[in-house]
């Protein structure tokens, strides 16, 4: 099985471009198929996986209280499997093509108001006042995610020539390994110059390499460093929903549609696939227009 794990991680990789995040996630849901495999059948022949065992598999996991959406990628995961082991001669016949995939729930993000935004970027921008180098990367970590809209992944993934302040534009490596251009404003420009001026160079040592954001050793920024920094940098704001990293992109996305951005502006901005994807934040500005109608007018 790891031989048979490696050698399907090489396919993720090299055929199907997925990320170092996706690799992981696919990888441990086929360690979980297997370790189910081998409870069921005796050696955990790869040969026994079949479409009952597999939907077993997957009612297991629901009964273990696992959300619609983790089971909807697991599912994804066991398919693509599949059926890169029949095509590799490892299975005579293809048990997912009959899986079907949970329909995930879409839910509401928590974003924050614009006040609220305003609220957060100033918190991030006080600490930062004593020039302290760990706290002028937190102030650039808060601005660039709220600004640009990136992913964590994405922002932790950004090296210092990915950044022209002069046009005050990233250039960001989204999922799929697709390249797209992400905007950013004054407020986010002043952080970063700041913290390649002052900060950076304090924190840098011989092995940074490249990367624009350092953790406090001088390595690479680690992505449960950046939702730390995010979610501490809520607790500052009075009333602010706790939200990480996600949820400030959630927010960026909601003020530019509530302050008139184009639907299509910001499915490029955010580099969702799909347009369905960026509807859901229409939703979302829908939702507090209604809540603001309810408690205003004097007919809701």
């Amino acid at each position: 099985m790891p031989a048979v794990l490696d050698e399907f991680a090489a396919f993720l990789e090299l055929e199907r471009g997925r990320s170092a995040h996706t690799q992981r996630a696919y990888l441990g849901d086929l360690r979980s198929l297997f370790e189910f495999l081998e409870q069921r059948v005796p050696g955990g022949d790869l040969s026994a996986l079949s479409l009952p065992l597999l939907r077993s598999w997957l009612a297991a996991q629901a009964g273990a209280g696992v959300a619609r959406t983790t089971l909807a990628r697991r599912t994804s995961s066991v398919k693509t499997f599949t059926a890169w082991a029949t095509r590799r001669g490892l299975l005579s016949a293809d048990p997912g093509t009959r899986l079907r995939v949970p329909k995930a729930r879409r839910t509401l993000p928590a974003v924050l108001r614009q006040d609220q935004a305003l609220a957060a970027m100033n918190a991030a921008s006080s600490g930062a006042q004593q020039g302290d180098p760990l706290a002028l990367r937190d102030r650039l970590i808060v601005e660039l995610l709220y600004a640009t809209g990136i992913r964590v992944s994405e922002l932790c993934g950004l090296d210092i020539d990915d950044v022209d302040i002069g046009r005050r534009v990233l250039r960001v490596l989204g999922k799929g390994n697709k390249q797209r251009t992400a905007p950013f404003g004054e407020p986010a420009e002043d952080a970063l110059r700041r913290w390649l001026a002052d900060g950076r160079p304090a924190v840098a040592t011989s092995t940074s390499g490249p990367a624009l954001l350092l953790g406090a050793r001088g390595g690479r920024l680690d992505a449960r460093q950046a939702r730390t920094v995010v979610h501490e940098t809520m607790s500052a704001v009075e009333g602010a929903p706790d939200i990480g990293p996600h949820g400030l992109r959630h927010s960026a996305a909601t003020h530019l549609l509530e302050g008139g951005a184009d639907l299509r502006i910001v499915q490029e901005m955010l580099g969702h696939s799909s347009l369905a994807t960026t509807q859901l934040y229409t939703h979302v500005t829908v939702a507090r227009l209604r809540a603001v109608h309810d408690q205003a007018h004097p007919r809701a």
